[in-house]
């Protein structure tokens, strides 16, 4: 099928990790590229702040013909205070409609959101994610991306804005943070680690690189418009598999003791680490057959040599 053609993309959140990558590959396939961040540091950047007060997109909007919106309040561990509801909504949700409507009266053709698998659920079963299922998210980063999904939806049925969802689980790299960053920590002290019973969970991953190809074919693809897309590697993982592999990326004799999986959670309950410790314990699995027929496309990058690229790429920098 023939691919419709955009010569400028609006990126908010270009800073982040995703977003850096994301730009890159843009400008090297030659895509004029307005990257929105929230503290300007060049000429080419368009100035957002933290997105909690009103913004004229305007001068950054000129002349795009997409805008793929990556800027959020990211999801923090065991973050439940109503102030923490209110900036979930006010960033995730009110900044993202904000943009949107100002990106109809620009002229934009296309806006490309990035949720999140949390949309969906916490954890699967026997069967896989789709995004035809009922959300169901359990916390307030979840419940503000669906939030977010719908409001988007509505306005592009009023509006004829081709409006394009992207549900990502977990999101590793060259880079990456946060939790995948404290496993990695762990791995490379070579301590024994708690694990090696964790061998029949699977979690779905994506590799950054994946992601952003999937993204820039959902700016470019005509039957993207009006959809909602689950990504990820395609090749799922047990904890204990994960662990293995990005210590083969250090270079590193993992040392799994055979700890029950009850007796881990128990114990991270007791230290307030429970959703990490679920993270670890359960399965979160999603389906991307519907994305791979609809879209003809397939996750350039396999799993193994992304992790172990990851994992290199920790051990030069940290």
């Amino acid at each position: 099928m023939r691919q419709n053609t955009f010569n400028k993309v609006l990126v908010t959140g270009a800073s982040g990790f995703v977003g850096k990558v994301l730009c890159d590959t843009l400008r090297r396939r030659g895509i004029s590229t307005v990257p929105a961040v929230r503290f300007r540091k060049t000429e080419e950047q368009f100035e957002t702040g933290d997105l909690q007060k009103s913004i004229d997109w305007s001068s950054a909007l000129a002349g795009c013909d997409v805008v793929i919106h990556l800027a959020a309040r990211v999801h923090v561990m065991n973050c439940h205070s109503r102030d923490s509801q209110r900036q979930y909504r006010q960033i995730n949700v009110d900044a993202t409609i904000d943009l949107a409507r100002q990106a109809v009266a620009a002229g934009v053709r296309r806006f490309v959101y990035v949720s999140s698998i949390k949309v969906n659920g916490e954890r699967t079963d026997l069967t896989p994610f789709l995004s035809t299922d009922v959300p169901a998210p359990e916390d307030d980063y979840g419940i503000s991306k669906l939030m977010a999904e719908q409001a988007l939806s509505s306005l592009a049925s009023l509006t004829g804005l081709e409006c394009v969802i992207v549900r990502p689980p977990l999101v590793y790299g060259p880079g990456v943070g946060a939790n995948f960053y404290s496993l990695m920590k762990l791995i490379a002290l070579g301590l024994p680690l708690p694990f090696g019973s964790i061998n029949n969970n699977r979690r779905s991953l994506v590799s950054v690189h994946n992601l952003v190809d999937l993204l820039i074919r959902c700016c470019e693809h005509p039957r993207a418009a009006g959809q909602t897309f689950l990504v990820s590697d395609g090749e799922d993982l047990s904890t204990c598999g994960l662990v293995r592999v990005l210590s083969e990326g250090m270079n590193k004799h993992p040392f799994l003791l055979p700890v029950p999986a009850s007796l881990i959670a128990a114990i991270a309950r007791i230290a307030g680490m429970k959703q990490a410790a679920e993270r670890l314990l359960s399965s979160l699995q999603v389906d991307i057959s519907p994305t791979r027929s609809y879209l003809d496309w397939e996750p350039p990058i396999r799993t193994y040599p992304a992790l172990i690229e990851t994992a290199q790429e920790f051990l030069r920098n940290r």
